[in-house]
């Protein structure tokens, strides 16, 4: 029997085998420890041909997958998302497995079709849910990735934000794709819910809850993206980070969310390679060049709207994803997520603040409306008082709406 050192277990939690159903030549498996508790699948061995065709046997396939009778020989490699098998056959294949995979995301992005992205040809199912998915064995084109990690190591802010600008336009161009093939509305309080349940498990100091924009709507969101996942000129579909198995996602996301986790990856590469360059530039770069292929609606300023939730409330809930893994995981504070997190009462103490200007304004405009019903029959002498009070009104609230964030600030500057 293959001994699996379970490179993809949180290492910080005990498991045990669970009796849930599970298909031939698998095994779930209970983890929990810390306060927290997660649920994954994994092959029981998988050393030689005979496995495979044993572990297949009970699974749905989809697309493309290699024909068992073909197979020459299996090799498998741990990694930190799951065990990979490299598979000879006519052609040369990569099966990743999907430990803690709870849905078929994975596969229906990979069957849309989307012109910008690198998707997986196949796959098996089980019970509906995706458990391996294939991609054909060639050699990965990290070329932007390393563009990107020398120039900001050089402090070379030109062409970082050239970099920058095209992996946004990219990821702009998928969900402009995404777009007229599934969307839903916002779903506000399974967001709202799923951060809550997040402060929970993490035993946080803070809360946040947004109130969401109707123009942030639900769609097939790739959920992780890292600057990794960009080869020529395209976003390969990768299998879902830790954290969807600690805090499984029982809902659909917006299109602001994958560009948040960009952003955020983007904050872990500075923080890396060189934390004096200008953030504030870099992330402009990158929203600007998202926004200029995403859809309209999608990339306004009503989506961005911090009092709402905007992009910030995202970093607010990536920052806690990376704290959860670091915790299932013993491996240390994760920075910046700790770093960024200490700066969040700062920031809802201002934004707080900032309604006292909004409620002023409400005000003014309540006190011109009375004025006027006040009047009735009304006559011109009476005009300047609600005129005053309306035209006040309106100033302080178009003043508070300028006082929101925009979204090229990180977090720890957007208060200062």
């Amino acid at each position: 029997m293959t001994a699996w050192n379970g490179e993809w277990r949180p290492s910080a939690m005990k498991g045990i085998e669970s009796d849930s159903a599970a298909p031939k030549g698998f095994r779930n498996l209970t983890l929990a420890g810390l306060g927290l508790k997660c649920e994954i699948i994994e092959p029981i061995q998988l050393s030689n041909i005979e496995d495979w065709d044993f572990l297949t046997s009970e699974l749905e396939s989809w697309g493309q997958v290699p024909e068992n009778k073909s197979i020459n020989s299996i090799s498998t490699e741990e990694k930190n998302r799951g065990l990979v098998a490299l598979i000879s056959a006519e052609n040369e294949w990569i099966a990743d497995f999907l430990p803690w995979n709870r849905d078929s995301q994975l596969s229906m992005i990979s069957e849309a079709k989307i012109s910008v992205s690198i998707p997986y040809i196949g796959g098996y199912k089980w019970e509906g849910k995706d458990i391996i998915a294939f991609r054909k064995n060639q050699k990965k084109d990290n070329t932007i990735l390393e563009k990107l990690e020398s120039t900001i190591k050089q402090n070379d802010v030109e062409n970082t934000n050239k970099i920058l600008y095209k992996c946004g336009s990219v990821l702009g161009q998928y969900h402009s794709e995404v777009e007229s093939i599934l969307t839903t509305p916002y779903d506000h309080k399974r967001w709202n819910s799923r951060i809550e349940s997040l402060e929970e498990k993490l035993r946080a100091s803070f809360i946040w809850r947004g109130k969401f924009s109707k123009k942030t709507p639900c769609i097939i969101s790739l959920r992780d993206v890292r600057f990794s996942d960009f080869q020529s000129g395209k976003i390969a579909i990768n299998r879902p980070r830790l954290s969807d198995c600690l805090e499984v996602p029982n809902c659909d996301f917006p299109a602001i969310r994958d560009l948040s986790s960009l952003i955020h990856d983007l904050s872990r590469m500075i923080y890396r390679l060189n934390d004096r360059i200008d953030i504030t530039s870099l992330r402009s770069s990158l929203i600007e060049g998202w926004k200029s292929t995403a859809p309209e609606n999608w990339a306004s300023k009503e989506a961005f709207y911090a009092y709402y939730g905007g992009l910030v409330i995202w970093e607010y809930e990536q920052c806690l994803l990376d704290v959860i893994e670091a915790t299932a995981n013993q491996s240390g504070p994760p920075e910046p997520a700790i770093t960024t997190l200490a700066y969040v009462k700062s920031f809802q103490k201002k934004m707080f603040n900032n309604r006292t200007i909004a409620m002023l304004g409400w005000m003014g405009m309540f006190f011109g409306a009375s004025s006027i019903i006040n009047s009735i029959p009304f006559e011109l002498m009476d005009l300047p008082i609600p005129l005053i009070f309306f035209t006040g009104g309106f100033g302080l609230l178009k003043y508070y709406q300028k006082l929101s964030p925009p979204p090229e600030f990180p977090l720890n500057k957007s208060f200062l």
